[in-house]
């Protein structure tokens, strides 16, 4: 087990990621070759932010990934081929690496995302288990996962993976915040002025019918 954790690139997560993914959704595939790993990382599905890395750039990721002991290449065939061994170096159940996998590529979300997005590396059961085994990575020493703080107009809070060190909460600018509430009011007043007329209206078209009648 790794006692201190490493800090990523973006290409490191994405290689990670890509597979831990396809040993479960493929595994007649899997491990995979360089040029099936290319296929994974760049695809454009299911992948946030999308990326465009070069064979170059997933090698020299497989390079680092194999010194931490998170990935490693299967002996024998023509073709090298690379499988990752995140559970065994880390010391995590199957259950979390979905987890994690899902954030590697798709990064922070909310505990009902990651079970819908998971879904085909792991089904759980409820948000619940999902939640509980969030807990778990955030408790270790050292922690895997961290809950971000939630967003302005945020239900739920959002979940991030900890292998590319601290994440950035994408807060939204306070000036921003501001720009946004003074149109809101401005929209409000709008609003008020134009049912103000609508009464106006209404009262006259009232005491008019009353000194008709």
């Amino acid at each position: 087990m790794l006692e201190t954790l490493p800090v990523l690139s973006l290409a490191e997560t994405r290689v990670l990621g890509t597979l831990i993914e396809k040993q479960r959704t493929v595994p007649d595939t899997y491990p995979l070759s360089v040029n099936a790993l290319s296929a994974g990382c760049n695809q454009k599905t299911s992948r946030n932010p999308v990326l465009e890395l070069s064979e170059a750039d997933i090698v020299q990721a497989l390079d680092t990934l194999r010194e931490l002991g998170l990935a490693y290449e299967m002996s024998g065939g023509r073709v090298a081929r690379f499988a990752h061994k995140i559970e065994h170096t880390i010391g995590i159940p199957t259950q979390a690496s979905a987890l994690l996998c899902v954030l590697l590529l798709r990064g922070p979300q909310t505990a009902g995302e990651l079970r819908l997005n998971g879904e085909r590396l792991h089904k759980f059961a409820d948000i619940s288990s999902v939640e509980a085994f969030l807990a778990e990575l955030a408790e270790r020493s050292p922690a895997l996962v961290v809950e971000l703080p939630r967003l302005p107009g945020s239900r739920e809070n959002r979940w991030a993976h900890l292998l590319s060190g601290e994440p950035v909460n994408e807060a939204v600018p306070s000036r921003a915040i501001a720009a946004s509430a003074s149109q809101e009011l401005d929209e409000l007043r709008s609003r008020v002025s134009a049912l103000e007329t609508e009464m106006e209206e209404l009262r006259n078209l009232l005491l008019e019918h009353l000194t008709a009648s």
